[in-house]
This record gives C-alpha cells, sequence and structure tokens, in this order.
C-alpha cells in the first residue's frame, strides 16, 4: 500500500520503537484518523492499516498486561 492509497498527500513519517535495539521492530505512522504498520526490516512489504481507535485501544491492552498470556 502506497502512502497515496492510505489517505495520505505527502510521504508518512515512520518512527519505532526508541528501545528497538535489534532493529528488527514495526514502525509506525499517523494521519488522517489512520495507524500504519510496517516491518523496520522489509519498510517496502506489506503495510497494515488500523483505524487509529482501534490502535488505542491495542495499545492500551498492551499497557494493562490483558494480552500477556498470549506470549506463553
Amino acid at each position: 500500500m502506497s502512502s497515496h492509497e492510505a489517505g495520505w498527500t505527502t510521504s508518512p513519517a515512520w518512527r519505532k520503537a526508541s528501545f528497538c535495539a535489534s532493529g528488527e521492530c514495526l514502525e509506525v505512522a499517523q494521519g488522517n484518523g489512520v495507524i500504519l504498520i510496517r516491518d523496520s526490516v522489509q519498510p517496502r512489504g506489506v503495510v497494515l492499516k488500523s483505524a487509529a481507535r482501534d490502535w488505542q485501544s491495542l495499545i492500551g491492552r498492551v499497557k494493562a498486561g490483558e494480552l500477556d498470556q498470549l506470549g506463553s
């Protein structure tokens, strides 16, 4: 998906977590009520698109520890 397809008129500003030491991390960009998510190792690969409200809900659940059991 190009930035144009996602509703961007300019290239999205991608960012990744500051504690991503390995370089193998997710990158996110935001704008127009949409969050884009991609693999930092393959920046020209698949880009996932999420409504900003859904992304906020996911982040809230992760921070609250509600999804911790998924990693075990």
